[in-house]
């Protein structure tokens, strides 16, 4: 079985969790895209939700499916998230942010009573770090923050990582629907991600980064022949 198809097996899973009448998160990525147009086949079939959406890209993705979106601030509540992940631990805590729309997911998934995560065996980890954890931050004093964001990783036993402004492939800085810049940060592993989540928001120019602390509910693991479940 391929990775995609890990991922599709993990993002069918994720269903069960759906019940009628619920406001869903729809979460960013190839694994969340299988979600939703599995969730689109459901929503045909008279499953009624409300929906809001982590970025411009899913927004898009669902209603040329045929699934309404809302503005989060036209919701009361979250009752679940789904959304994938660029890497998964033992523990449930989260590197996300390679798609580049952590700041909105981090917002939804915050926003949610629940949240899911669908992965394939590939993103399951022990320690976090071998992605590079994105952070977003403003572009005004980019260069400054990526200095502060190399010593404070150094502070919590990340001595050698490489701090890289994230590009397009024509070279021009990518830009998150937020308008904001991503800083990709590459080190072997991350020992302390509580602190360093913590110590990484308190820096100025950080909006957000991809540590995503205390977060998810449960995990679905797609594998060749079975999915796993984990859950806090």
């Amino acid at each position: 079985m391929t990775t995609d198809s890990q991922k599709k097996r993990a993002a069918l899973k994720a269903l069960d969790f759906v019940e009628n009448g619920m406001t869903l998160g729809l979460g960013t990525g190839s694994t969340a895209e299988h979600f939703v147009h599995a969730l689109a086949e459901r929503v045909k079939d008279d499953l009624s939700l409300t929906c809001v959406s982590t970025s411009l890209r899913t927004a898009d993705l669902a209603e040329s499916l045929g699934i309404g979106i809302c503005d989060i601030d036209d919701v009361s509540h979250i009752d679940l998230t789904v959304d994938g992940a660029d890497e998964v631990d033992s523990d449930l805590q989260l590197i996300k942010g390679g798609g580049g729309a952590l700041l909105r997911e981090k917002i939804v998934a915050a926003a949610s009573d629940r949240m899911v995560v669908i992965v394939d065996e590939g993103k399951v980890v022990d320690p976090l770090g071998a992605f590079p954890l994105p952070v977003e931050v403003v572009p005004f004093g980019m260069k400054v923050t990526a200095g502060k964001l190399a010593r404070t990783f150094e502070m919590y036993g990340c001595p050698s990582v490489d701090v890289q402004l994230r590009q397009l492939d024509n070279g021009e800085a990518f830009v998150t629907d937020g308008g904001h810049f991503i800083l990709d940060c590459s080190c072997s592993e991350i020992s302390q991600p509580k602190p360093l989540a913590e110590a990484l928001s308190r820096l100025p120019g950080v909006v957000d980064h991809g540590l995503f602390i205390d977060i998810a509910s449960v995990v679905i693991i797609g594998r060749d022949n079975e999915i796993d479940i984990l859950e806090k």
